[in-house]
């Protein structure tokens, strides 16, 4: 018997035929690639996390490492020296580079009183010692993230930014070097010994970055509401280790 392709209930009996299709073709596709989307994932976040602390690309600093070497680098200069931090506790683990401070986030807002897991890698590089901290908060249209740097001092020694959507050539310029080169040297205690983290200000007239003890960094041209978030993030973010901080800063 013929089948009477004019019908609606052809077209309609079709369309659900093609999209269970496709459907299950795109499952297929996914689940095949998974493995391979999560290993790319793991070596972006050692790249991110070597290039705050200067282990770059040997021929363009501003680059990651090649992500062929990401792994043996990643052992190089951090190893197993990872830890979770909750309050003054540091416990040594590898799991620390499966947290996502994303999840930790939203844990928190689903619980207040759930402790937050932070992850802490510390790297050593030229016999100098690098505390890199993971951190993540919001820009103008969605999430931007960092991963800074900071030595026994506490001083910012290096820092990377990216963003999932600021406006090109304004606040999406926090991944130029431009930009995450202020932040080198910068303090993030005043003289007092107060916490002050660092903020990204508009007007703030140091256009070279000479003054690095005045826990500022100047603006982005026309990316206020980003650099707001910036400077949110990084006061959030570094508060939650202060308690662990102190007790280097004891230590030193």
């Amino acid at each position: 018997m013929a089948i009477d392709t004019s019908k609606n209930s052809y077209t309609i009996l079709f369309s659900i035929v093609m999209v269970a299709v496709v459907g299950t073709l795109l499952a297929g596709v996914s689940s095949a690639l998974s493995p391979n989307i999560k290993a790319n994932k793991e070596i972006e976040k050692m790249q991110n996390i070597l290039f705050a602390m200067g282990v770059t690309n040997s021929e363009d600093k501003n680059e990651f490492a090649d992500k062929n070497k990401a792994k043996d680098l990643f052992q190089e200069y951090i190893g197993d020296e990872q830890y979770i931090i909750k309050g003054t506790q540091a416990t040594k683990t590898t799991d620390a580079f499966k947290v996502e401070v994303k999840k930790e986030q939203d844990k928190v807002k689903a619980n207040a009183s759930y402790q937050q897991q932070l992850p802490l890698f510390i790297g050593n590089k030229d016999g100098k010692k690098y505390y890199v901290v993971p951190m993540r908060g919001n820009g103008l249209w969605d999430a931007i993230w960092a991963y800074v740097a900071l030595d026994e001092n506490l001083v910012v020694q290096g820092a990377y930014f990216d963003h999932k959507g600021e406006t090109p050539g304004l606040g999406a310029n926090i991944k130029e070097a431009y930009f995450r080169d202020d932040f080198i040297g910068e303090h993030i205690f005043d003289a007092a010994g107060n916490f002050k983290g660092i903020t990204v200000k508009k007007g703030n007239g140091d256009p070279k970055n000479e003054r690095k003890t005045d826990n500022a960094v100047d603006a982005m041209a026309g990316a206020t509401i980003t650099g707001d978030g910036v400077t949110a993030m990084l006061k959030k973010g570094l508060a939650l280790y202060l308690p662990y901080f102190k007790t280097l800063k004891t230590a030193n």
